[in-house]
């Protein structure tokens, strides 16, 4: 099932853009499912108790996830923020409006210096934000149990855990240890899952809460998932009341939410990896002719059941880079916006998962265009990916100019 489109894009003077960088907040996340949509769309005239239905989007978050309890909030940042506090402060309304002068109350949160990831904003800001001091467990590229074992103390409010493909992947204490530890010493364990299909999984693995994006994978209107132990749920929704309020969702977002897991219930996820896998493999099929240009199907880094086409360019025989390529697709027509935060490293990655029918066409045509009109050059472009970067950060800058 498909939503009909009349693109909005064109009456704000927007770029018509063409996703094949994955679920990213920067360009809108995802498609949002049909379900979602109506749900939000018929919700929106109405007036609710927001109360009562949070009650019901706990029970639809519990079902789904094994959790005893869920809650929905602004976003996966906005549930990290107010998990932290929930471990803070428990039920305790005082304790909660104290928020985020954190005296009297355990306020350290162990992490490890691997799992500092930016999302866009630096993860331990979100844990700062509750009031909470981050304890910092190893080091970036080795950390240990017995560094988790000293560093969990009296003071310790919880232990964050993230899953993302931003985190290094070597060297890292695995979720299973990391939870056996913390449970000897009784501290809760948030497991950051922002951007994971696993709905069950981490929870299932002794993860006190997990907290998921509605708005990624999971297709919903913006919005963040808190799920697991009824107490810790509670004490995270009770936040409203405090620092949470700024952080509070609309009815929109929570029977979006609602809409998107029962659809993620329904979804033929089989059917799903068919069409992307069809779209991979016809643009390894279209670029494997291209001089310097490699295509390769990858995994995704974190397990999630999905491949991506990894690209390669040999700037000797291509007469282009990975980042000038990248550059030549954004600003041509259509703009195609592809994975490229290592685009440093030679490559770029081509997600499938945000396309609507007949794009993998068209950006399958793109990829050759650019390719070709690289190929009479003369020489490679001028430019470095740090002379790029800077570009892009003065222009954030600048904003709203």
């Amino acid at each position: 099932m498909t939503t009909a489109r009349t693109d909005i894009r064109q009456r704000y003077g927007l770029r018509p853009i063409i996703n094949v960088s994955g679920t990213m907040t920067t360009l809108g996340a995802s498609i949002v499912v049909p379900e979602a949509v109506a749900a939000a769309s018929a919700i929106l005239p109405e007036f609710v108790e927001i109360n009562d239905l949070h009650r019901v989007a706990s029970r639809v978050v519990a079902r789904l996830t094994g959790g005893e309890a869920g809650f929905i909030t602004a976003s996966c940042a906005a549930g990290i923020t107010v998990a932290v506090a929930a471990t803070m402060t428990g039920a305790d309304l005082a304790r909660i409006e104290q928020l985020p002068d954190t005296t009297g109350m355990k306020n350290e949160v162990a992490i490890q210096p691997g799992h500092i990831v930016n999302y866009g904003a630096p993860i331990d800001q979100a844990i700062r934000l509750a009031g909470a001091k981050v304890a910092l467990v190893g080091t970036a590229t080795d950390a240990r149990a017995y560094q988790l074992e000293a560093k969990l103390n009296a003071n310790t409010a919880a232990a964050l855990y993230v899953v993302s493909h931003h985190c290094v992947d070597y060297g890292q204490i695995p979720l299973s240890e990391f939870v056996a530890i913390c449970k000897r010493k009784g501290v809760p364990v948030i497991v950051d899952a922002a951007s994971e299909y696993d709905l069950r999984g981490f929870l299932a693995a002794g993860a006190d809460l997990a907290v998921y994006s509605a708005h990624k994978f999971l297709g919903g209107a913006t919005a963040g998932i808190i799920a697991g132990r009824k107490d810790l749920v509670r004490a995270s929704f009770l936040q409203n009341y405090g620092i949470g309020r700024g952080l509070k969702v609309g009815k929109e977002s929570i029977v979006g939410a609602i809409a998107a897991l029962e659809a993620w219930e329904k979804r033929d996820h089989a059917a799903v990896r068919a069409r992307e896998n069809g779209y991979l493999a016809l643009w390894q099929k279209r670029f494997a002719g291209l001089p310097g240009i490699g295509a390769e199907i990858v995994p995704d880094p974190t397990d999630n059941p999905l491949s991506r086409l990894k690209l390669s360019v040999d700037p000797d025989r291509a007469r282009t880079t990975a980042w000038h390529l990248a550059d030549a697709l954004a600003s041509g027509d259509p703009p195609v916006i592809v994975r490229d935060h290592e685009v440093e490293h030679g490559f770029f990655f081509m997600d499938p998962c945000n396309l609507h029918p007949g794009e993998e066409h068209t950006v399958a045509a793109r990829v050759v265009e650019e390719c070709e009109k690289a190929l009479k050059r003369n020489a490679v472009p001028e430019g470095t990916p740090l002379e790029r970067r800077a570009r892009r950060f003065q222009r954030m800058l600048a904003w709203p100019d």
